[in-house]
């Protein structure tokens, strides 16, 4: 099905893959010294397709019974997740894995968990639009439907000839595609209370917050080897130099047949190609706000950040009981990166302070990006 959807965008919308830096006609609201996201030159930045986008993110209208929207499982308020252990789609099917942020979004070579080559948020917007399997929006096969519904609202009619003028029929998938990834290059996360603290602002973290920075950076934690980079997710080696934009590993959160095997269904990189040497492979995700954005892992079987730091510490989970007996640091398939470190219970207090110090309150409160339709407390 995923080849069939990208084959769909590949025809509307060929020229979204190569990614250049648009002319300056956008005002994007960054401090200076932050660059913007790449754009696609078939779909450059508009301030009528962000605001159309925005509309298009927030509306239950994009799920064909009318009971999502990507702004349901993407709340700002929480990191722009949706803090379930799962995701679920309009027809509340659970879907496989947990729901990622959009912080930053924009700046990603890699989109979701386990799909590597998928780089063009116009592509991956498809997915939960048109997807069968599992559902999310539920309009694959109907999406003429769905063209049909916008194209009947003023609303839309106008925000539509906005955002594409002198087009004689600005309403189609590649545009609703094109509008929503416009908007969400502008969900850009850059002022936490630990960048303004290396901007020279020394009291914008605690103390307890700069220790576990310095234990995050160091070669005995090696939390920055695949959290590095501006967003906390890129290979970097012990001098903090990125040297890939992602990368993809078993952390070791299950071993349930002693041979480093996970439960169906949380298999990760090896469910889409049947390497047993992806087994548990996952994409590693960003940290920017990652506090709000919990429950943690791919599967969400982390409950807090203690529980995160507490796996990482002992150099895989431990699963005692239950369906999923098994000792993840003992897998043969987990990364070597991962071991044990022999954190004191301060020094993990200190790294979870220094994850608080990634959340931007201005950020997940940002009007920009907030629901455009009122709706009922």
């Amino acid at each position: 099905m995923r080849g069939a959807l990208i084959a769909i965008v590949a025809t509307a919308c060929c020229a979204c893959t190569a990614p250049e830096t648009p002319p300056n006609g956008f005002d994007w609201g960054l401090a200076p010294g932050i660059e913007p996201p790449p754009v696609p030159a078939a779909n450059p930045q508009t301030a009528q397709k962000v605001e159309l986008g925005r509309h298009l993110f927030y509306d239950f209208r994009l799920a064909r019974n009318e009971k999502r929207s990507c702004g349901i499982c993407h709340e700002d308020k929480k990191g722009f997740t949706d803090g379930f252990v799962r995701a679920v789609g309009a027809t509340n099917e659970v879907h496989p894995r947990n729901t990622l942020s959009l912080s930053n979004l924009g700046y990603r070579e890699s989109l979701t968990w386990v799909h590597p080559e998928l780089g063009s948020l116009e592509e991956q917007l498809l997915i939960p639009l048109l997807g069968t399997d599992p559902i999310e929006l539920g309009f694959g096969g109907h999406e003429d439907e769905l063209t049909e519904r916008l194209a009947a609202l003023p609303l839309y009619q106008d925000l539509f000839a906005a955002a594409y003028p002198g087009s004689p029929n600005p309403i189609t998938l590649e545009s609703v595609a094109m509008a929503i990834a416009a908007f969400e290059r502008t969900m850009i996360s850059r002022n936490a209370p630990y960048d303004r603290y290396l901007r020279g602002e020394r009291d914008a973290i605690s103390d307890d917050a700069r220790r576990g920075a310095e234990l995050f950076f160091s070669p005995r934690a090696g939390c920055s080897r695949c959290h590095g980079g501006d967003d906390f997710m890129a290979i970097a080696d012990d001098s903090g130099e990125v040297m890939a934009a992602h990368g993809f590993f078993n952390v070791g959160l299950y071993n349930v047949d002693g041979a480093g095997a996970y439960p169906d269904g949380r298999t990760g990189r090896h469910s889409i190609t049947g390497d047993p040497d992806d087994m548990g492979v996952v994409r590693v995700p960003t940290l920017r706000n990652v506090e709000r954005s919990h429950p943690y892992f791919s599967d969400g079987s982390g409950a807090s950040l203690e529980d995160v730091v507490a796996v990482f510490d002992r150099g895989g989970r431990l699963t005692d009981s239950g369906p999923n007996v098994g000792d993840g640091r003992d897998s043969p398939l987990k990364s070597p990166l991962i071991k044990p470190l022999g954190l004191s219970e301060t020094e993990r207090g200190q790294l979870v302070a220094f994850l608080c110090s990634l959340t931007e309150e201005e950020f997940l409160t940002d009007p920009r990006f907030s629901d455009p339709f009122p709706r009922d407390e």
